[in-house]
């Protein structure tokens, strides 16, 4: 049986070791694309952790009964359902924001960080820790999404969560699409750091 010390280790591993974006690579479009702010950032994370985790637990709960010839497609029509209550939930209690990013939100249905999930763990874990699994790496995107965008709004426009903090705009080249490969670079050589650091430090 699993303990919470290893419940919070799949949390830990979804933001840390196996984050989405930072260390798996994964779902870079809405990486690279929607990451302009941390507000749009939070908003698509908290849209991706919902369906991860009830997907994940979906698929848990059913996956004795999933012919393993049509599992993906089976993966692909839970993730649809849950992105469609998620996109139906924001469109009317959050328009203003829904209206910046509603076509990523109907590409969570693609996205590859919560079908290779389903497959690599929700598919053979118990509900209990896919969940957590689930958690874990909704958490770690979101993380990503909110980092990026705010290193891109402050660089870019001067602004956090849409207050100017700065008084000016430094550098307007992070708020276009291609400084999301950049940054996402940047935050990817951080994380490698890290981790070399940290085995260096504990193999002392």
């Amino acid at each position: 049986m699993a303990t919470d010390k290893s419940y919070l280790q799949l949390v830990t591993n979804g933001i840390f070791e196996e984050n989405p974006i930072f260390r798996l690579a994964l779902s870079m479009c809405p990486a690279v694309g929607i990451s302009t702010t941390v507000m749009n950032g939070l908003m698509l994370g908290i849209a991706v952790l919902f369906v991860q985790v009830f997907s994940s637990v979906t698929v848990s709960l059913i996956k004795n009964f999933i012919h393993p010839r049509i599992r993906i497609p089976t993966y692909t029509l839970i993730i649809a359902t849950w992105v469609t209550v998620i996109d139906l939930t924001l469109s009317a209690y959050f328009p203003q924001a829904y209206a910046k990013m509603g076509i990523f939100i109907k590409l969570i249905v693609a996205f590859a960080i919560i079908t290779m999930r389903l497959e690599v763990f929700a598919c053979k874990k118990p509900v209990t820790a896919s969940f957590w699994d689930g958690v874990g790496m909704g958490l770690g995107f979101m993380f990503g999404m909110v980092t990026l965008g705010f290193v891109r709004e402050l660089l870019g426009s001067g602004k956090l969560l849409g207050y100017d903090v700065l008084g000016f705009k430094p550098l307007l080249f992070f708020i276009l699409p291609c400084a999301g490969f950049f940054v996402v670079g940047l935050m990817m050589g951080f994380f490698n750091w890290i981790e070399a650091t940290y085995k260096k430090y504990i193999t002392k």
